[in-house]
């Protein structure tokens, strides 16, 4: 018995006091912070006795890349080696020197450059203004327009070249009111077999291309900075140079090379507007293996034409990186 006043002290611990567990081997002291184990690699879970290793990314890329080479890259891979097997035997280089040599694939190499880069100018210019319009001068119907150029994206190129057809072909629409009026034997609208109709086909056509990821980037310009423009008395003009146009140069970068390396593969279009004169790179691969059979040189114009395109394409991708596409 102690003192009064005086703790009594037992050989018991107090109740609050925890009994002290012993540690586990390589575990962390009483008291410090533990550690998450370091995770260095796949983790290994075992299972039924055994230890099975978790899949890796490229275990699951390797489904798709299979069946990109299949559908793709062989194919292309076979008329890269049909390029270098002459008719004759063997493995040569001479379908290439005789193509390169000709007349006719140099005069397609310039055509299909001026007819893409010329399509690509006149999408850029008509489809920045349709943009516009439709994103920034209020008129009944304008969402309608907006949702029918997403349809519009769907079309086949060979749809709207018919239509041309029908308007401004020989027996068009417009040729056919040309001669009901003036009583002539023809009308005076034959552009449409010439390089010009097919500019303006292809222009027709890969508009909306442009126009897609303009009305994109429009849609997020604030409206609030138009305004503010207007009221320090900037005109529409200086508006649309100053504060519109900078907000859509990655959006034009982007739909511009993608009508570019769309103009350079076009074929339906050269052939349905039946302009004789206008022998694209696409056209001469259907010249040479379908009407010469020249197997060999068809494949060689088509090497062309697909190293032109990964090139091209590319380009784009750097010049939309750097603009911030």
């Amino acid at each position: 018995m102690g003192r009064p006043g005086e703790p009594v002290i037992t050989g018991d611990p107090p109740p609050s006091a925890a009994p002290a567990l012993p540690r586990a081997p390589g575990s962390a002291p009483a008291g410090d912070t533990p550690v998450a184990p370091r995770n260095d690699g796949p983790q290994r879970v075992k299972e039924n006795g055994g230890t099975w290793r978790r899949p890796t990314a490229a275990l699951w890329a390797l489904p798709p890349v299979a069946v990109l080479g299949l559908v793709f890259l062989y194919p292309l891979a076979l008329v890269v080696r049909q390029s270098f097997r002459p008719e004759t035997g063997g493995t040569s280089a001479q379908a290439y020197g005789d193509v390169f040599a000709s007349t006719a694939f140099r005069e397609a190499l310039g055509t299909t450059v001026w007819l893409a880069v010329g399509a690509t100018a006149g999408c850029l210019v008509l489809g920045f203004a349709l943009a516009l319009v439709i994103a920034f001068v209020p008129f009944p119907g304008a969402k309608a327009v907006a949702r029918f150029i997403d349809v519009f994206l769907s079309f086949p190129s060979f749809l709207i070249t018919l239509a041309l057809l029908f308007l401004y072909g020989t027996t068009g629409i417009a040729n056919g009111l040309w001669t009901g009026a003036t009583g002539a034997a023809e009308g005076p609208f034959r552009f449409l077999t010439t390089p010009w109709g097919v500019l303006l086909a292809e222009v027709t056509y890969f508009t909306p291309f442009v126009m897609r990821p303009l009305l994109a980037a429009f849609s997020g310009i604030d409206t609030r900075q138009l305004e503010v423009a207007s009221s320090l008395g900037a005109r529409p003009a200086r508006i649309v140079r100053r504060v519109i146009l900078p907000e859509a140069l990655p959006a034009l970068a982007a739909g511009g090379g993608l009508v570019l390396v769309l103009c350079l593969n076009e074929f339906g279009i050269v052939l349905f507007t039946g302009a004789k004169g206008v022998t694209t790179l696409p056209m001469l691969v259907y010249s040479k293996a379908i009407l010469e059979s020249d197997y060999p040189g068809a494949c060689v114009v088509a090497v062309v034409n697909v190293l032109i395109s990964v090139g091209l394409y590319g380009l784009y991708r750097v010049v939309s990186r750097r603009a911030g596409a």
